[in-house]
């Protein structure tokens, strides 16, 4: 999707980074912007000894975002390091430079499960499913220092879980009523149905490498044969240290049961508690709130966004009206 977000880059543009990330000799052959992303600039780029490469670029500064959206090149280029040590399979990263806002990794020659799991056969699905599962607990074994989000100016980093995890919230109904966004309940009443489950949050120590963000269209699979397999998981700049839990809001929350199920399964290997349900919920509304609340500020298409804007209120809704009855 067309989003301001993403910077539009020149040839001449494109070469000056990949020569400032791979050396000055290095020249490019030809690149294609990808269109399925949110937010960075992303080109696929083929350089002239033949290799193939993902630059990503951050948005220009000064434009408005959201709250939690400073430092998301930073915050990338930490998840990519910290969780490449589990050995769940990720694209390398060639060059990352946060202060110059780029990014240069190598390209998957998968494609995304997005796009693959229309043909793929439903016993290879699930299977995916499980191997997903697995992966997303590996990462989250990774732990932090901190709760919160890994920028650098320290916003949102605690040591109580449910602290870091109230100045999220905090940060998006303030985005949200800055910029008129429709809640189905007052912004007050929201914080306040998150904050007192601050005991549940609490029972959360560890601060876990959580990437939140792994729909289907960042995680890509190859065919080895017949048999479909994870090549590898991007895209990780929405990463936060919090609870394991919030792993599974993307995950799960788009699935049918069956295939959410297998997830779990490879995530946890048992059935969620009902706390654990309880945090998952609130973990969607964190979610739901960040989507409506970037209707606002991205600049989609029109009909798009009013798109975006009715189904995530949707969920928002029912999410609020499960933990009003908790």
């Amino acid at each position: 999707m067309r989003s301001i977000t993403k910077p539009d880059l020149s040839d001449a543009d494109i070469s000056r980074l990949i020569q400032a990330g791979l050396g000055d000799g290095v020249r490019v052959a030809e690149h294609t912007e990808f269109t399925d992303g949110y937010f960075n600039a992303a080109h696929a780029v083929r350089l002239d000894d033949g290799r193939e490469v993902v630059l990503k670029v951050a948005p220009d500064k000064g434009l408005t975002m959201l709250r939690y959206e400073v430092d998301l090149m930073q915050t990338e280029i930490e998840f990519f390091r910290r969780a490449a040590a589990t050995g769940v399979p990720l694209p390398a990263m060639w060059h990352a430079d946060a202060d110059q806002g780029f990014m240069i990794m190598e390209r998957l020659g998968g494609m995304s499960l997005e796009h693959a799991k229309a043909t793929m056969p439903p016993e290879q699905l699930l299977r995916i499913r499980r191997q997903l599962g697995a992966a997303a607990g590996a990462i989250t074994g990774v732990p932090g220092e901190v709760f919160g989000y890994p920028r650098r100016d320290g916003r949102t980093r605690s040591g109580s879980w449910s602290t870091s995890f109230l100045a999220f919230i905090d940060d998006i109904l303030a985005d949200a009523v800055d910029t008129d966004r429709p809640l189905p309940r007052p912004a007050a009443e929201i914080r306040e149905l998150v904050a007192r489950q601050g005991g549940l949050l609490d029972t959360v120590t560890t601060p876990a490498l959580v990437h939140f963000d792994l729909w289907d269209g960042n995680v890509f699979v190859i065919a080895d044969e017949a048999r479909w397999r994870i090549e590898g998981l991007i895209d990780g700049e929405r990463a936060f240290y919090g609870d394991p839990i919030a792993e599974l809001v993307s995950l799960t929350a788009f699935h049918p049961a069956a295939e959410s199920d297998a997830v779990i399964d490879g995530f946890l290997g048992r059935p969620l508690t009902a706390g654990e349900q309880t945090r998952l919920c609130l973990y969607r509304t964190y979610l739901w709130l960040i989507l409506v609340a970037e209707t606002a500020v991205r600049g989609y298409p029109a009909q798009e966004n009013a798109e975006l804007l009715n189904w995530a209120s949707e969920r928002l809704t029912a999410d609020l009206t499960e933990l009003a009855a908790a």
